[in-house]
């Protein structure tokens, strides 16, 4: 960074902290005509022209369902803070995921920031989608624009207009959102108010914040609460909040697909690239996250390019081996908009564009098996069901290949299963602001839980027959096939929001075809 190299004339015996030390990344002048003269001069800040979030009332309904389970409770829900990446540099900000949801903040907005849902009486509070109170209104604890005269101004790295650009005002948090924003020094006083006294819990999302957490830990010790608290409870809520996508969610995640598409046919361009580079698998990562970047907010996930045998490791990120001809590609990415809303999309492709018989015979298996699971996955249906229907295919075509020792039938049961040997894998997660969404959801909420209109989810499969596998036959051996798309369950079956891009072999050949001109 250029800035390291000030050399402006600093007093050499001034005694500062090891930690102080950690942050010296250039020398400034306190002199005080510098600070008269930094903080001086300057015209009007332009108008922000903030505008209210199309969001606005879709986060108001979120959390007037919240406030619904949490009545009498303050609710705490931090964005997080930023996350050191190397000594005095941060890795980019992207808030919480709850925190997103409930706010409508997305991108690298309001680190620090905490969304508090104060308990108030029944119809007291913000309304909801029916215009009627709720149990709690909503602030916004942000860090506001400084005034130019203040230190923080010129000399704050973290917040300061010198350093990260305009904040916005506390007017301009309350426009966007539509929640009422004040500052974040008033926080710690706004947490404890009637805590204990007058039987107020205060529960928080502990994983966003860890100073959040320890001060709100603090609170509780100081007003003898701290063994009534269920943090639990409300990261189970703001979870299964998400399972069922509004309107709103649903048409973000169509855009997430549609660009995460895009960035396949990218790749599809990039592969005799690939092929010449010797870590080709790092020319479709950064083509695929470059397109992320430029269309999104970034990838929502490390993104997966596993050539050859290396598809056979599921999560491979590493993502610095060869590409050669012969091969499949297996590549597992999703664009995240700047909203925050992530797809998440896997095809296995033949290098040269066309599959040879062997990776048809596999990649025609793990298909159809996603067609039994998008066929199971309807309303009413469990959502263990979908996976259960795409494992009845997988081992029948293992028995059919003389692959299982047993017959299908016995690996299905729950004292077999020797087919999953080849899939350990599960078929579908729930899917939206995090690639695995909902995660804090009860069992019986997520894989016991019934399908409904409005949830998302991936369906997909794979089979993985590693190089050093004495249970295949060599012909199998290095073959990896994943193929995953995002489906949204309709009050009549499911959409596959991913079919454009194509899925079966013949169409893969011809789309990449295509593509190369």
């Amino acid at each position: 960074m250029d800035v390291m190299n000030d050399t402006t004339p600093v007093d050499q015996t001034r005694d500062d902290t090891v930690e102080d030390r950690g942050s010296n990344r250039s020398h400034r002048p306190d002199s005080q005509a510098f600070k008269d003269f930094i903080t001086s001069q300057w015209g009007p800040r332009p108008d922000l022209g903030t505008t209210p979030g199309r969001a606005a009332p879709f986060t108001a309904e979120r959390r007037a369902k919240l406030s619904a389970r949490f009545a009498g409770t303050r609710l705490v829900i931090p964005a997080g803070p930023l996350k050191q990446r190397s000594n005095d540099t941060d890795y980019r900000f992207r808030p919480h995921s709850a925190f997103a949801h409930l706010t409508g903040l997305g991108t690298d907005q309001e680190p620090d920031a905490v969304l508090v849902m104060h308990p108030v009486a029944e119809g007291e509070g913000d309304p909801g989608a029916d215009g009627s109170g709720t149990h709690h209104h909503a602030v916004l604890y942000v860090r506001p624009l400084a005034p130019r005269n203040t230190e923080e101004f010129y000399a704050d790295s973290r917040y300061g207009e010198f350093w990260v650009g305009a904040r916005p005002s506390l007017d301009d948090v309350t426009t966007l959102t539509g929640i009422e924003a004040r500052h974040v020094d008033e926080l710690r006083e706004a947490l404890a108010k009637d805590v204990g006294a007058d039987g107020v819990q205060v529960l928080v999302i502990t994983e966003a914040d860890e100073e959040i957490a320890a001060l709100i830990e603090a609170i509780r010790t100081e007003a003898g609460t701290q063994e009534d608290a269920s943090d639990e409870s409300l990261a189970e809520a703001v979870s299964e909040l998400r399972l069922v996508k509004d309107e709103l969610e649903i048409e973000l995640m169509r855009d997430a697909v549609d660009r995460t598409i895009a960035g396949f046919e990218a790749v599809v361009l990039a592969l005799p690239r690939a092929v010449e580079h010797r870590r080709g698998e790092r020319v479709i990562e950064t083509t695929f996250d470059a397109h992320a970047r430029l269309e999104g907010n970034a990838v929502g996930y490390e993104t997966i390019a596993a050539a050859g045998e290396h598809a056979t490791t599921l999560h491979w990120i590493t993502n610095d081996g060869q590409v050669r001809s012969g091969q499949m590609v297996l590549l597992d990415g999703g664009v995240e908009i700047d909203e925050l809303y992530t797809a998440d999309v896997t095809r296995t492709l033949p290098v040269d564009g066309e599959y040879t018989d062997v990776q048809r015979r596999v990649y025609t298996a793990v298909l159809d098996a996603a067609d039994a699971a998008f066929a199971a996955a309807r309303p009413g249906a469990r959502f263990r069901d979908v996976h259960t229907a795409a494992m009845e295919v997988i081992a029948a075509r293992l028995e059919e290949w003389g692959l299982l020792p047993v017959s299908a039938e016995e690996a299905l049961t729950p004292e077999g299963q020797q087919h999953r040997r080849w899939m350990v894998h599960g078929t579908s997660h729930h899917l939206g602001l995090d690639v695995h969404d909902c995660a804090q959801a009860r069992r019986e909420m997520y894989l016991d839980g019934v399908l409904e209109p409005g949830m998302v989810f991936t369906i997909e499969p794979g089979l993985y027959f590693k190089a050093d596998d004495l249970a295949v036959p060599e012909e199998y051996r290095g073959i990896g096939v994943r193929i995953e798309d995002d489906v949204l369950v309709t009050a009549d079956g499911n959409e596959n929001l991913s079919a454009a891009l194509p899925r079966r072999p013949e169409d893969v050949e011809a789309w990449m075809a295509r593509l190369r001109g």
